[in-house]
């Protein structure tokens, strides 16, 4: 796996796959960013196909654990919110959090996978913890200055590279993702 390589490219989290994306690849423990992975940086809130995401994945038995370099308390509520551990201040891309993480699930390199929105901390510390990578298209286009500064790098490195339709498939309530 190289480095600065996503081993997939998703649109947003509702477009990978449960069944084939994640257990079919024996997935079942997610490492997981917050913000603008599920959570809009700009509002802090999760859009509604991402919260039904989520359920789906948990009702499928997938676990996940929230690795965030965010600190403040905010990030720990939002955890209790949808009962999941957290490791907060994680200094990604050092792997020491990605190891926090599957610590707490229990999980092994061969079932987890860490999905997230940016290549210098999500994909980079992924692989240097021996995991492969999910990236995913930011929910927003606000951030950090210094990330918005990154995604111009990533926009480089990723040159033509055109993120993976989302499956057409229906939500557990009839609507499109």
């Amino acid at each position: 796996m190289a480095l600065l390589t996503p081993d997939r490219y998703f649109s947003r989290i509702s477009a990978i796959d449960i069944e084939r994306d994640l257990l079919g690849c024996g997935r079942i423990h997610v490492l997981l960013d917050i913000d603008n992975t599920i959570r809009a940086r700009d509002t802090h809130s999760v859009p509604r196909d991402v919260g039904l995401w989520l359920g789906r994945a948990r009702t499928a038995g997938v676990d996940f654990c929230l690795v965030s370099n965010n600190w403040h308390a905010d990030v720990h509520q939002f955890a209790g919110e949808l009962e999941m551990p957290i490791v907060a201040k994680a200094m990604k891309p050092l792997p020491f959090a990605f190891f926090a993480g599957m610590r707490k699930l229990g999980a092994t390199r061969g079932d987890t996978v860490v999905i997230g929105d940016q290549l210098a901390t999500d994909v980079v510390g992924a692989h240097a913890a021996g995991l492969p990578a999910y990236m995913l298209q930011p929910l927003v286009e606000q951030d950090l200055p210094h990330t918005l500064l990154l995604r111009n790098v990533e926009r480089a490195l990723l040159g033509d590279r055109k993120p993976e339709p989302a499956v057409n498939m229906q939500n557990a309530e009839g609507e499109r993702p």
